[in-house]
């Protein structure tokens, strides 16, 4: 089953872009994959065109080996916009096995380890009580995780404002929702280490299920540092690119929830290297899935095979975004996905739709301090 043609299918949803990528085969068969780096997908889209000359004409069912073509085969290892694409065309290539053997993508994987998948939504809100009022509606939807993140104030986020914010925010959800909601929290890399250790020790009272990237994700030695100092749980990787970036966090425990982006770290075939990786140290799966529905596919799939998960990033419920470009999505009832039964990803994928949603040249927001200068987004 030979690999006959790559397209790449940046598509603007009325907000943002998606990156979608489909693989067409000799069988008649194609699959679908996303990539990430939001705001850079042309940049992803130009790796592709770099690796198709070399993939076209190759044996689609060589995962692996085509992976290891990929990261390796310009002698400079890949970074997070050539990871991005190996992601997306690794996905769509377990989206082509899994349909060519009739069967969904995690049993490819192993079979299924559990019924279901947890997932948590995305809430915000301008106040507090518009907060605790968003994160009310999700509860009574039946979502089981609230998660939102260290604010700003227009394009400005200075510390001495937003932490006593976070922690009134923490104190109102608590009060709110009782104890039978697990709250997660994202400072989204936006603080230096006195101030993230400060923020996690002052919300521990409020038993947060993680706090996410407290810390910029470059130095583990200074993430390190954060977790000698904190006793609330960590989750952290969502930038990683590969399983060497995964490694020291792993190997020495600096997290307790790996933050897998599947459209980032490499694809499935990566992500179930370092999930295999992480349940040897008790490190639980988060999955990063702030994209599309491919994404969401890919993270179920790869949650449904493994025994150390914890829970699933889904923004929104499935079925309520770009439902004319993937018109079969997974299934989500009362707070989890479900697994799907149609072979590989489980998803349909409508390249005439994809086309009437042309890209659009956007960038994401840009942050400073009250200073002046410039502070991670």
């Amino acid at each position: 089953m030979k690999i006959t043609d790559i397209q790449c299918y940046p598509v603007w949803s009325g907000g943002r872009n998606f990156f979608f990528v489909v693989v067409d085969t000799d069988a008649g068969i194609y699959g679908v994959g996303e990539g990430g780096i939001t705001g850079r997908e042309l940049a992803v889209q130009g790796v592709i065109e770099h690796f198709k000359p070399f993939l076209v004409g190759q044996d689609a069912r060589r995962i692996e080996h085509l992976w290891q073509k990929m990261f390796r085969g310009g002698f400079f290892p890949a970074g997070k916009i050539a990871a991005s694409a190996i992601s997306a065309i690794d996905i769509a290539l377990w989206d082509i096995k899994g349909k060519a053997l009739g069967v969904p993508v995690y049993d490819l994987l192993g079979g299924l380890c559990r019924d279901r998948v947890p997932c948590y939504p995305h809430c915000g809100g301008a106040t507090v009580e518009a907060l605790v009022e968003n994160a009310r509606r999700h509860v009574e939807e039946g979502w089981k995780f609230v998660r939102w993140g260290l604010g700003q104030q227009g394009g400005t986020l200075e510390p001495s404002v937003v932490i006593p914010r976070a922690i009134a925010e923490f104190e109102a959800l608590r009060a709110a929702l009782g104890d039978g909601v697990e709250l997660c929290f994202d400072v989204h890399t936006r603080l230096d280490q006195p101030d993230a250790i400060r923020l996690c020790r002052a919300v521990e009272g409020y038993h947060p299920f993680f706090m996410e990237d407290p810390i910029r994700s470059e130095s583990m030695q200074s993430l390190r540092l954060v977790r000698e100092h904190v006793s609330t749980p960590l989750a952290v990787g969502e930038q990683f690119a590969s399983k060497w970036e995964f490694r020291q966090v792993i190997e020495e425990e600096l997290t307790d929830y790996a933050r897998i982006d599947l459209c980032i770290v490499g694809g499935l075939s990566e992500a179930k290297k370092v999930a295999g990786w992480a349940e040897t140290h008790y490190i639980k799966l988060a999955t990063h899935n702030p994209l599309g529905p491919i994404s969401s596919a890919a993270c179920l799939h790869l949650n449904l095979a493994c025994n150390n998960v914890g829970v699933q990033e889904q923004p929104r419920k499935p079925g309520t975004v770009l439902t004319d470009v993937v018109p079969v999505q997974m299934e989500w009832q009362d707070g989890y996905l479900l697994p799907p039964t149609r072979p590989g990803l489980g998803l349909e994928f409508d390249r005439a739709a994809a086309l009437a949603h042309p890209f659009q040249m956007t960038e994401l927001p840009h942050l400073q301090r009250a200073d002046g200068s410039v502070t991670n987004w």
